[in-house]
């Protein structure tokens, strides 16, 4: 709640300034909501930072507070007047700001057109909040920086997993609570709720599955939609701004074995036609590293709506083994015991 509340009077102040950008070079507009007055970043500094991109429609492309994945990264040099970089050293730790990058200026300096989705928007926006800056002293050598940088990172990313963990079971408690769940848990920690049991023919390992699903996490976006990471269903995907016109919409195979334990468990409980409901903790889904490419945070139990729509047993085909090495040499001798 505390998060929405931010997140919202930050868009509540931005709409009642919106006449109150600064201009800058290269087409670029910003306007600090709060400045803590230290030092302003400069180049060879690393940053962490959380932001939300949004385009001209106010459509939010990325969010960090949604994804709890602070960015960190070194900022470079500037590449032309009014890059990101460029509006960056305007900028102190602690500061908030929204600026808007002018998409034009990025397309003539790039040599690449504007994105599809960006076509026809003039700016890119971003609401940031610099949460930390290591500063790079100019005499400092950059390998002594550069271990200093890892040391203070490194701690902070500890931190910030050992937050993760202590709150996955709440995080699961409430999602239960909140959305009234009565639910079922096996012996290793999974918990569903099955709406349609399906056939009574129940898929085991090695067999491919087909499966229609919409995977989210406990905890809501700002807006207080659902947080959704993958889906099958385009509507969800849309709606979700998770679409992509190259995905393949609709039932998905997938070899019941190789999926996250969590999942391959879940779909063994029901049969074809089966629908249920799975709260998947992280122990049994991305632990501990997570799965920072697709969203997913270390510690973060997952939950994922499911219905089984195929089964299809494995083809009686014997796979041929391969022949040996022709050439002995090539092979990799055993370890000698000693």
């Amino acid at each position: 709640m505390k998060k929405t509340l931010v997140l919202l009077f930050a868009a509540t102040l931005g709409l009642a300034a919106c006449n109150n950008y600064k201009k800058g070079p290269g087409g670029l507009m910003y306007m600090i909501h709060k400045s803590e007055g230290k030092e302003k970043i400069k180049e060879g500094d690393i940053i962490k930072l959380n932001f939300i991109q949004k385009n001209e429609k106010d459509s939010v492309m990325a969010n960090t507070y949604d994804l709890e994945q602070p960015q960190i990264f070194p900022v470079g040099k500037k590449q032309y007047a009014g890059d990101m970089n460029d509006v960056l050293y305007l900028f102190g730790e602690g500061d908030s700001a929204t600026f808007k990058l002018d998409l034009d200026t990025m397309a003539k300096h790039s040599g690449q057109p504007k994105p599809a989705n960006l076509k026809n928007d003039k700016y890119l926006v971003f609401t940031v909040k610099i949460e930390k800056v290591l500063h790079k002293d100019p005499k400092e050598a950059d390998s002594t920086f550069q271990n200093k940088a890892k040391d203070f990172f490194q701690k902070d990313y500890q931190a910030t997993v050992a937050k993760h963990k202590a709150s996955e079971e709440g995080k699961i408690k409430k999602f239960i609570a909140d959305n009234n769940l009565k639910v079922q848990t096996t012996a290793s920690g999974l918990q569903y709720v099955i709406t349609t049991p399906g056939s009574a023919q129940k898929p085991v390992v090695g067999d491919t599955i087909m499966v229609n699903y919409t995977g989210k996490l406990t905890t809501k976006k700002s807006n207080g939609k659902d947080n959704v990471f993958d889906t099958s269903d385009a509507k969800i995907a849309k709606e979700t701004g998770k679409f992509n016109p190259m995905a393949q919409y609709g039932p998905r195979a997938f070899a019941l074995g190789r999926a996250i334990p969590g999942f391959d468990e879940g779909l063994q409980l029901i049969g074809k036609g089966g629908k249920a409901t799975f709260i998947i903790p992280s122990k049994l889904a991305y632990g501990e590293n997570g799965m920072p490419q697709g969203g997913i945070s270390p510690y973060t139990p997952l939950v994922f709506e499911v219905e089984l729509t195929d089964i299809k047993k494995p083809s009686a085909v014997t796979v041929p083994v391969p022949p040996a090495p022709v050439n002995p040499a090539a092979a990799t001798p055993a370890p000698v015991k000693k």
